[in-house]
C-alpha cells in the first residue's frame, strides 16, 4: 500500500507582507483550515497536520510553558501566532517563546495582526510536507531574523535537533535523543522521550 500523499502547495507569484495579511484577512472569511506562511515572497499552504503532529506540539507546548510561566520570563504561543519577521517572511512555528525584553522592546500588538516581534526560540515539527523548509529556508529565515535557539523535533528518529546562534548565525546542530538543555530558557531540560507519543 501505497504511503499517503503529504502535500503543500505554494503561490507562483511573490507577494509583500502588507498584501499576505491582507489576503489572509479576507481568506479566513472561508473557513478554510489550512495553514498559510509568507516564506520567499511565496504563499505557502501547508493541509491540516496528521497524527502524532499535534500530540507533539503539544507536549513541546506544555513544557516550555509550565517554565516561563513558573519563571515570569514572556510568552509561549501556539502554531496559529503569526509572526512578521524583518526578513520579510511571515511565519507561524510550532511553538514559539518571545522574552519579557524583546516583548517590550516590540511595536504593541494589534488585536487580529500578525505580531511585529522575533521569538527568542522556535521550534517547528518535522513532517513529509514541511521536513525539507524546516531544515532549509525557514531555518535560514529565523536565523537571519535573529532567533537564538530553534528546535526540530523528528519524530521518525524520536530527536530534537537543537540550533544555537554563534554571532550571526546558527551553529552546528545538536542532537537530543534522551535531554535537551535549552540555552535560550536557562534552567529548563526536556526528557525528549516525554516529547514523543
Amino acid at each position: 500500500m501505497a504511503a499517503p500523499l503529504d502535500i503543500s502547495f505554494e503561490s507562483t507569484s511573490s507577494v509583500t507582507q502588507a498584501q499576505f495579511a491582507a489576503w489572509v484577512r479576507a481568506h479566513e472569511s472561508w473557513g478554510d483550515p489550512n495553514r498559510y506562511e509568507l516564506l520567499g515572497g511565496r504563499i505557502i499552504m501547508n493541509p491540516p497536520a496528521g497524527y502524532p503532529h499535534g500530540s507533539i506540539e503539544s507536549n513541546v507546548h506544555v513544557a516550555i510553558a509550565n517554565f516561563v510561566k513558573a519563571h515570569g520570563l514572556g510568552f509561549v504561543f501556539g502554531s496559529s501566532q503569526g509572526f512578521e519577521l524583518p526578513t520579510g517572511d511571515t511565519l507561524e512555528p510550532d511553538v514559539s517563546f518571545v522574552s519579557n525584553a524583546r516583548w517590550k522592546a516590540a511595536p504593541e500588538p494589534e488585536e487580529g495582526k500578525f505580531l511585529l516581534v522575533v521569538p527568542d526560540l522556535v521550534v517547528e515539527i518535522l513532517s513529509r510536507s514541511t521536513a525539507k523548509r524546516d531544515r532549509g529556508e525557514k531555518l535560514h529565515a529565523y536565523e537571519r531574523a535573529g532567533v537564538r535557539e530553534y528546535w526540530l523535533a523528528d519524530r521518525t528518529s524520536r530527536s530534537i535537533h537543537q540550533f544555537l546562534r554563534k554571532g550571526k548565525r546558527f551553529g552546528q546542530d545538536r542532537i537530543c535523543k534522551k535531554r535537551l538543555a535549552s540555552h535560550v530558557l536557562d534552567g529548563l531540560v526536556v526528557e525528549v522521550a516525554e516529547i514523543f507519543p
